[in-house]
């Protein structure tokens, strides 16, 4: 938790002891009012008093309540402020932190679990914040400075009061050790809930499609069941501390006034009135020291939660990210457009054997290098190493003739068109999703409109309502339609090197076929990279490379693989005849 609140700024840290200050002064003022009470009994009960003087301490004590009041509302102003700015800087840490983590990092937290730190996890510490943040520092100063006032009053009460002190702690130190272990099972099975519910939000069409909604409903109510049990456990266990609470303060004020009765008794007439006055004073200031921990309690019941979700926020935060800038950010090449693998091997950091064994090409400008093999054959982690998702374990992949880990992130990528396997599209209109790679820049409409028509997206684009401007989302259009869109933005962005990573998969041959055919003349001069499935994408390669388990098994020209490499021909044969093939 504190290493979290390292991450407050100086401001909040100001607000934080200004706060500090007020309850400080908001404790005495209340600490106070038992003092001029006690007095205001003392001249009720003395004959002779006059009533100017019981006016005046009931003045001071209602200018201590007032001032009481006033801190209270700055105090709470102030943490307000102090609580949502933290959520707010930690939230923006947390997210830029999981933009800046390597593939495998992420797969590892997974989605569910990372959207829930960012916003469940934030939110628990923030209402900590707001309300246990100024308990936590009142609470304290209360009890020790009432226990001060009460000590030289009588040992009887003295001795009562350190009783039902021993009895709170007791039973928040039990009820805390109950709920602490299953709050962070709590959080998982949150994860486990948003895993659930994106599973099937983004899987809808394949569970209606085969009559599983009854299936799914079962597998969120499993979870959603231990959820409410672990919850429902809690909230009960909690519902035990403040009817003990109130039942310990009202047996104290009871055994108080009952104690008191009797030293009254006994005393001599002279001290009755004043050891009366004294009884209400004690019991006052008992009550304060009650209500400290009565505020301790509620503070112990937020704690539990918030710490298991610092823990799980800085367990994000303190992850050591793998894939470092490098210090070049303005390279000045004499290769320009080329990328060349030397002996590279690669393995995924938890696996033992290598994805990749001894991979070397060179890709030259204009060229376009293509890349074929079966399922698992490791075509597409090849080219994740490029844009630098995963670094190689041995080796070297060159882009410009310098180390991809020598640049920084932002240099590589804008030297990189990169299209994914599957086509992301982003919330916003066709020309926010085309022209994304100007980063919420002023968009080149003629740029974009360009890139549309190379992409053979013009022909239901100009067919949507506001055409350019028409709001995409994932539903409202085809897997093949997204494939358009993935590939107009990667050539709006202009850049030296297209890595197609299957991103013609979804589109009918006809389409490819001229998609290929304009891609072709609108990037001559540009570098491209393509992994397929399909002979027919890839047949007027410069090179082909053949992968079979992660080895380079083939490389050359379609005809010169058709002579040369058994498996390519196998795959070629597998898509179309012998005569198609030769054409």
């Amino acid at each position: 938790m504190f290493k979290l609140l390292k991450n407050l700024t100086k401001r909040e840290y100001i607000l934080m002891i200004i706060s500090f200050i007020l309850i400080f002064a908001q404790v005495w003022l209340e600490l106070k009012m038992p003092d001029y009470m006690s007095e205001i009994t003392v001249l009720v009960q003395t004959s002779g008093s006059k009533m100017s003087d019981i006016l005046k301490n009931g003045a001071l004590m209602m200018l201590c309540a007032f001032g009481s009041l006033v801190s209270a509302i700055i105090v709470g102003y102030f943490i307000a402020n102090v609580a949502a700015s933290f959520s707010k800087i930690v939230r923006g840490k947390l997210f830029n932190k999981v933009a800046r983590l390597d593939t495998h990092s992420v797969k590892q937290f997974r989605t569910s679990s990372l959207i829930t730190r960012t916003t469940n996890d934030i939110t628990q510490i923030e209402m900590f914040l707001a309300m246990g943040l100024q308990l936590l520092i009142k609470a304290p100063i209360t009890a020790i400075w009432a226990v001060t006032k009460i000590l030289n009053k009588s040992w009887q009460w003295s001795m009562i009061t350190g009783i039902a002190v021993i009895v709170l702690l007791s039973v928040v130190a039990f009820i805390t050790a109950m709920v602490m272990p299953r709050f962070k099972v709590i959080q998982k099975l949150i994860d486990k809930i948003n895993g659930v519910t994106r599973e099937n939000l983004t899987g809808i069409r394949v569970v209606r499609a085969f009559n599983a909604e009854d299936y799914q409903e079962k597998k969120f109510e499993e979870v959603n069941q231990e959820l409410t049990q672990k919850q429902t456990f809690n909230q009960k266990t909690f519902a035990i501390m403040m009817p003990v609470m109130y039942l310990v303060m009202y047996l104290l004020t009871l055994a108080i006034y009952y104690v008191g009765s009797h030293l009254i008794d006994q005393a001599l007439m002279a001290d009755k009135i004043s050891l009366f006055g004294d009884m209400v004073v004690f019991s006052s200031y008992a009550m304060q020291v009650i209500m400290s921990f009565l505020m301790l309690a509620m503070i112990f019941m937020l704690m539990p939660r918030a710490l298991i979700s610092a823990k799980r926020i800085l367990e994000v935060l303190e992850t050591k990210e793998t894939i470092k800038d490098g210090k070049i950010s303005n390279p000045k090449t004499k290769e320009v457009g080329t990328i060349e693998f030397k002996n590279v091997y690669f393995k995924y950091p938890d696996a033992e054997e290598y994805l990749l064994k001894d991979i070397s090409f060179k890709a030259k400008k204009g060229q376009t290098i293509a890349f074929i093999g079966s399922t698992g054959s490791g075509k597409s982690s090849l080219i994740n190493l490029i844009p630098r998702f995963y670094d190689v374990t041995a080796g070297e992949v060159l882009v410009d003739g310098i180390n991809v880990k020598d640049y920084t992130l932002e240099a590589l990528h804008k030297k990189l068109g990169y299209i994914s396997q599957k086509a992301v599209i982003f919330g916003g209109s066709v020309i926010d999703n085309v022209g994304y790679g100007d980063n919420g820049k002023e968009k080149d409409l003629k740029k974009i409109a360009e890139a549309i028509k190379v992409a053979q997206a013009e022909e239901f684009v100009l067919k949507m309502d506001k055409q350019y401007d028409s709001s995409l989302t994932s539903t409202n259009i085809s897997g093949g339609q997204k494939q358009r869109i993935s590939i107009a933005r990667a050539i709006a962005f202009n850049p030296e090197i297209y890595i197609f990573d299957d991103s013609f998969s979804a589109l009918d041959y006809k389409t490819d076929a001229t998609l290929r055919h304009a891609l072709k003349e609108y990037t001559k001069d540009t570098t491209t990279l393509i992994v397929a499935q399909r002979i027919g994408t890839i047949m007027n390669a410069d090179q082909i490379i053949v992968l079979d388990e992660g080895k380079c098994v083939g490389m050359g020209t379609h005809k010169e693989l058709l002579k040369n490499c058994q498996i390519y021909k196998q795959i070629a044969l597998s898509q179309l005849s012998k005569e198609e093939l030769e054409k």
